[in-house]
């Protein structure tokens, strides 16, 4: 079970890593586009985004990692302990980067309405330094929780006689 659970969690942690990895480096060419594209552009991918590939990724790394530190809570798990501890703390970084930043300015951008629309409110900065800063921040703390899971994955078959 120990084994399930580590390999869980470093895979769904891999998904949503490379997820922010990926939003951190392609959100950086909307800085040139006109205002107008760039509210649609973000508010597109903000709907998109939120589908059962990434709900796996995204509460799975939770599930997973929690579920793993509780595994290798007893003394004989005790050495891969730390890594995932530390997979956690970083996953769980990422969340609240992601809550207390990436969530309000999203649902700022779908607050302003549709672009050309009437009642369209154009928002504060919506490809924003700020914006961008953060989202580097998420892919480099799940990055982190992905390097400590897989040295916990290489610690965990180092376990035992040779």
């Amino acid at each position: 079970m120990r084994v399930f659970a580590l390999v869980a969690a470093t895979v769904t942690t891999g998904l949503t890593s490379g997820l922010f990895y990926t939003y951190a480096s392609v959100t950086p060419g909307l800085r040139t586009a006109d205002s107008l594209v760039v509210v649609q552009v973000m508010q597109r991918l903000n709907v998109a985004v939120l589908n059962g590939w990434y709900l796996l990724g995204f509460v799975g790394t939770l599930v997973f990692t929690g579920l793993a530190v509780v595994l290798h809570l007893p003394s004989d798990g005790h050495r891969v302990l730390p890594a995932v501890v530390g997979a956690l703390v970083c996953y769980t970084g990422s969340l609240v980067a992601t809550r207390v930043v990436n969530l309000p300015l999203s649902q700022a951008l779908a607050e302003a309405g549709e672009p050309g629309r009437p009642e369209y409110a154009e928002p504060d900065a919506p490809s924003g330094a700020r914006r961008m800063r953060w989202s580097a921040a998420r892919a480099l703390l799940s990055t982190a929780a992905l390097g400590c899971l897989c040295w916990a994955l290489v610690m965990h078959s180092n376990v035992g006689p040779n």
